[in-house]
């Protein structure tokens, strides 16, 4: 091919690297952002406002980390530059759709593994067509591929991980001893001395670890920075030391909000310094081939030999890849999952929460709790007793906060560990060279910061550990995935050049494409979800009020349901019913996050020291009769079909269409009522469940003539019986939720929704 071929493809990169970094930022920026939004230290402006200076700094910061993209995972001087250009082209491509994929179903990713096992899967593919070429024989393959450094690279990685989680949980454990939940009063006596160490910390590794990659410092600053490094530690200590206890005695200001905010901009200065290079090494890389390359008499054949070279990138690109970053920090719209996925699981108080039980995590939580039932019986009471009213959460200090909308998921004191802790050990891998996944650090900081806090209690532990086992085998299958489609993608491009790319980039839309119409969907189950959830409860009148809205979308998710899955079952549809079947874990969240807002207002009430209904608590009861009446019925009916049972006979046809009418209009019935503040079929729907009992008792005997004449098998009789009883309980719910409505609530010509205690039987 043409040298001109290759020069456009270098400019296919560059634009890649704009649009990976619009995709990465949004993906995985937000990391930094996790401590400062969930301890609600400032306003959500001010907060991005520091994280942007953040990043605008450490950009400057990762010039040294651009080599990792040139030689880290192989060697160049064994490739030319169509081949460096043939590798660079599919681990770009890579990177757009295993992002993209991973964005559109919301999973926590990591944009340093994706890059480093892409790096990994196309040198690969590459090094064995040339060897098996060259040498014919496959052990030469490990000339080609810098097999130490990628080794070092993976473990770096994943000593990251364990590192990070042990260093979050002992910083916040010894934090926690010093301060306890209840710390404002010794914040005063000795929290400008902890504040000291904070920031001397950050700026040790930020400053005197991290200039050794920056591009505008000369080696002569390097060297006095390294040679001065323990009298500037110290100095700021005392400075910082000094600042602090003047905030405190004379403006009585918390200095915590300072050592969070600053640890914001550390971190993310960190992560620019260390995560840029995900998004732009690679085309830079390329850039530099080709200019290599170009400057050679051939440029097709020449060997790569000078990308072994240190080359610092220029600052000015490394600032304008910043600036893409910080409008993409302000301006993005997508969902941020790891954002999400962390406060979630590290949040002080319990909550709906984001996954279930499994049994590997069950096994985790037995084993650990096991483990630390044993070692107590090692430690003498006295020192349990001290230490355990020292890390007690329910010390806090009640009424310090007003709203629930004021609540923070965990208190400053946390999140300022967390901000340490994670920028230590990001910036200290950068000052050595060494991509780690800025995703995973700060999540098991955060992770170990909440197990010292034992916001992982009995109730949620499971649940926990599930979501962090989650977040780690996310990590692996983006490992996997990587590796195997850059390898195939090397492949495809070498052999067929052009073509080989423009099939590829025509899947890639094509993909894209079909991600961001599912996407749409997924888009819109959790904003159906979201409608359910009450996180601003302002007065326990409102809060009661919007509960029946709630149920009132409950029911019509369920009504919704059955209209679908009853004629699917009829017409043994299986694949309409295992979709159906899915719907339930959505219908069951909603059902979960109702009762947890029914949990907040009783303890509103409880506070307000107001009588608290005994009918209002019985949602709760009710609410979980239906989830499981509903769930029953479309499991039943999705597994009867799938195992290809005999279908339904047309007379039960017959008279389950009878059952579905009524339950049907009941459901529709009791969500108008909720929905428009009043009950004027009351008396109705009692005599459409009387009636339905009626019709239930007489296909009842029909049944079992059914069953005597062998015409209905067991199967059969097991599903139809089920499908009844369930539909015959879940209309005695939808009753017993109207009594609630009518005996709990009086409501004004406004249709203003005022609350009536009940006396509590």
């Amino acid at each position: 091919m043409s040298v001109e071929i290759y020069m456009v493809a270098v400019g296919i990169l560059l634009l890649f690297a704009v649009f990976d970094l619009i995709v990465g930022v949004a993906n995985d920026a937000v990391n930094f952002l996790n401590s400062s939004i969930g301890s609600k230290v400032a306003p959500y402006y001010v907060i991005m406002t520091i994280a942007s200076l953040g990043i605008l700094a450490g950009v400057t910061f990762s010039g040294g980390m651009m080599e990792v993209a040139r030689k880290g995972i192989f060697h160049p001087q064994f490739f030319t530059m169509p081949e460096l250009i043939t590798m660079f082209m599919a681990v770009m491509l890579t990177d757009i759709l295993l992002l993209d994929l991973f964005n559109t179903h919301g999973l926590p990713t990591s944009t340093t593994v994706s890059i480093v096992f892409e790096l990994l899967g196309a040198a690969v593919a590459v090094s064995m067509i040339k060897v098996l070429h060259l040498h014919g024989n496959i052990l030469a393959l490990g000339e080609y591929i810098n097999t130490s450094k990628a080794m070092i690279i993976i473990f770096g990685i994943l000593l990251s991980i364990i590192v990070a989680f042990f260093s979050g949980a002992v910083a916040q454990f010894i934090t926690r001893l010093i301060f306890t939940f209840d710390y404002q009063e010794r914040l005063k006596r000795y929290g400008s001395l902890w504040g000291g160490v904070a920031m001397a910390a950050i700026t040790y590794f930020i400053l005197v670890k991290g200039a050794k990659g920056a591009s505008f410092m000369t080696p002569e600053s390097i060297n006095w920075l390294k040679e001065h490094s323990f009298t500037m530690l110290i100095s700021i200590f005392v400075i910082s030391s000094l600042f602090l206890q003047i905030l405190i005695s004379f403006f009585q200001i918390n200095i915590l909000k300072i050592v969070v905010l600053v640890g914001t901009f550390a971190l993310a200065m960190a992560f620019a310094a260390n995560d840029l290079v995900n998004f732009i090494g690679v085309p830079l890389a390329g850039l530099s081939a080709y200019t290599t390359a170009m400057a050679s008499s051939d440029p097709l054949n020449v060997p790569m030999e000078a990308l072994r070279k240190s080359v610092q990138t220029q600052t000015y690109i490394l600032l304008i890849a910043g600036v893409v970053m910080v409008l993409t920090l302000w301006i993005s719209k997508k969902a941020r999952t790891v954002t999400e996925t962390e406060i979630s699981l590290g949040q002080q108080d319990e909550g709906a929460e984001r996954f279930e039980s499994i049994w590997l995590s069950r096994a985790v939580v037995s084993m650990v709790d096991s483990f630390m039932g044993t070692f107590k019986g090692f430690i003498p009471k006295s020192v349990r007793t001290f230490v355990g009213s020292r890390i007690d959460p329910n010390q806090k200090v009640a009424g310090k906060i007003s709203r629930e909308s004021d609540k923070p998921s965990f208190d400053l004191i946390r999140a300022a560990v967390n901000l340490m802790v994670a920028s230590a050990v990001v910036s200290f891998a950068t000052s050595m060279k060494l991509p780690l996944s800025t995703t995973y650090v700060t999540f098991m900081v955060a992770m170990g910061t909440s197990f010292s806090d034992k916001a992982w209690g009995m109730e949620s532990a499971v649940f926990r550990v599930t979501g962090v086992l989650t977040v780690i085998g996310g990590w692996f299958m983006t490992a996997l995935i990587a590796f195997l489609t850059s390898f195939i993608f090397a492949g495809i491009i070498y052999h067929f050049q052009v073509s080989g790319v423009i099939a590829i980039m025509a899947f890639a839309f094509f993909v894209i494409w079909k991600n961001k119409k599912k996407h749409e969907i997924i888009v819109k189950d959790k904003e159906e979800i979201v409608i359910y959830n009450l996180k601003k409860i302002k007065n326990a009148n409102m809060a009661i009020c919007n509960t029946f809205e709630h149920l009132a979308y409950f029911l019509k998710d369920i009504r919704k349901s059955f209209d679908v899955s009853f004629e699917a079952l009829f017409e043994q549809d299986i694949d309409t019913l295992t979709r159906e079947r899915k719907k339930v874990k959505k219908i069951q969240r909603g059902a979960n996050i109702i009762m947890a807002n029914v949990f907040k207002v009783l303890r509103l009430l409880q506070k307000e020291d107001r009588k608290i209904s005994y009918k209002y608590a019985q949602i709760i009861r009710r609410l979980q009769k239906l989830s499981d009446g509903h769930r029953d019925i479309i499991a039943r009916s999705c597994v009867h079909v799938g195992n290809k049972h005999k279908g339904l006979l047309d007379i039960q046809i017959e008279e389950l269409r009878q059952i579905k009418v009524l339950i049907m209009d009941i459901l529709v019935k009791v969500e108008v009522s909720f929905n428009d503040k009043k009950i004027e079929e009351y008396q109705n729907i009692i005599d459409q469940y009387q009636y339905m009992r009626e019709l239930a008792n007489r296909f009842n005997r029909n049944q079992i003539e059914r069953i005597r004449n062998d015409t209905s098998k067991t199967r059969l009789s097991i599903l139809y019986y089920a499908i009844i009883g369930n539909c015959i309980m879940m209309a005695k719910q939808n009753i017993k939720l109207l009594e609630i409505f009518n005996e709990s609530f009086h409501f004004d010509q406004d249709l203003s929704c005022s609350y009536y205690p009940v006396e509590s039987h």
